[in-house]
């Protein structure tokens, strides 16, 4: 029997895409706001595709703020841009 593969949703593009290609920002019990590279810390997530255009878009419109019922910091927004720049650069080591 094949495994299950969990599927969230982007909230940039809001299409369904397997957990693990999704970067998790997070709002914790503490009300901090992060990115959970782990994928288990506790409190309220949000999923968006390591790709420029989807975290431009959920910015723009607020979508991440909607999701996570808080205001995201610029600074949030810039960790989620190095995270896709580095994550496009391994890529292009690896000659994906």
């Amino acid at each position: 029997m094949p495994k299950k593969i969990p599927m969230r949703m982007c909230v940039g593009c809001r299409e369904m895409k397997p957990k693990r290609e999704l970067l998790r920002v997070v709002r914790t019990p503490e009300d901090t706001i992060l990115i959970d590279f782990t994928g288990k810390k506790s409190g309220r997530g949000a999923y968006v595709c390591p790709e420029e255009g989807c975290l431009n878009r959920a910015v723009k419109l607020r979508q991440l703020d909607r999701a996570l019922d808080r205001t995201i910091s610029p600074e949030i927004t810039q960790q989620l841009a190095g995270q896709i720049a580095a994550s496009k650069l391994k890529g292009e080591a690896r000659g994906c």
